[in-house]
């Protein structure tokens, strides 16, 4: 068995999702599923076994949910596995079609027992892992074949990268007392780089629409995406050939990508598995 590796400083990825389903609304909800279908196809999710690795909040295992997949949850966070069953509750507490349980992409006996599903999901979850190509390639096992990969991986930008990591230990090592104010100087500090660059482009609302339009991408929150952000360690990043060279030597050839440009954030892709991954 494989297990997650000990790390002394790891975000509390489920206490910030905890509190972003204080802003969940049914916009959102409908949000999510439109990203889901958007990338892998309208119609594609209903009657799929979806798996979704490290599922958060909840929200995408709801919206695969709602589009009619049977949906297995997982996460190592036990906080937001217990979002996700608070989702469950909430929105569809008799429904057989979604299981919901604790586990890790890297526990190779855990995931066996899980079998192989027609759409693996994880948006960007793998990178926070301690060992993101090991968790790839857990999640590249667990599709079935014509099944499709979906995933999301941070961009690497190389000494910019290396920058935000040690951004992110250092916030996972201070005292709780001083996150609050680290936190809040970074997060002053990217709204304000971003006021900026819309000034200069003589788009100056384009900066508060990130903020009242943000539920539009993905249903998200733009506060807790910061957070996510600034805490989310451990991180790791990988450039979009990397993760395409390494899915397709294990039976996986990509199908559609959709990256950040060369910029910060994540790198989404969609596999189809073709060929079952060597043991």
């Amino acid at each position: 068995m494989t297990s997650t590796p000990d790390t002394l400083e790891r975000f509390e990825f489920g206490a910030n999702w905890r509190d972003f389903l204080h802003t969940l609304s049914d916009e959102r909800i409908t949000e999510a599923a439109k990203s889901l279908e958007a990338m892998l196809g309208a119609g594609s999710v209903h009657g799929k076994r979806f798996l979704d690795i490290g599922c958060g909040s909840g929200l995408f295992s709801l919206a695969a949910h709602n589009l009619g997949a049977d949906v297995h949850s997982f996460d190592f966070d036990p906080v937001s596995v217990a979002c996700a069953q608070e989702l469950k509750r909430r929105y569809s507490p008799a429904s057989g079609s979604w299981q919901i349980a604790r586990g890790s992409v890297l526990d190779t006996d855990f995931m066996r027992s899980l079998g192989h599903f027609d759409i693996v999901y994880s948006w960007g979850v793998l990178h926070h892992t301690g060992a993101m190509w090991l968790a790839i390639d857990s999640a590249c096992r667990a599709v079935a074949e014509d099944g499709r990969l979906f995933i999301a991986i941070y961009n690497d930008q190389g000494a910019k990268s290396v920058y935000w990591r040690a951004v992110k230990k250092t916030y996972n090592q201070l005292p709780r007392v001083l996150r609050a104010p680290y936190l809040l100087g970074f997060a002053g500090a990217l709204e304000l780089g971003a006021l900026i660059v819309s000034i200069s482009s003589l788009r100056p609302n384009r900066v508060f629409s990130r903020w009242t339009r943000y539920q539009s991408l993905r249903g998200m929150s733009r506060w807790h995406d910061i957070v996510d952000w600034v805490g989310g360690y451990p991180f790791e990043v990988a450039s979009p050939a990397a993760v395409v060279d390494f899915c397709r030597e294990r039976g996986c050839a990509l199908k559609r990508v959709r990256t950040v440009g060369g910029k910060m954030g994540c790198n989404e892709f969609v596999f189809e598995r073709r060929a079952p991954c060597a043991e």
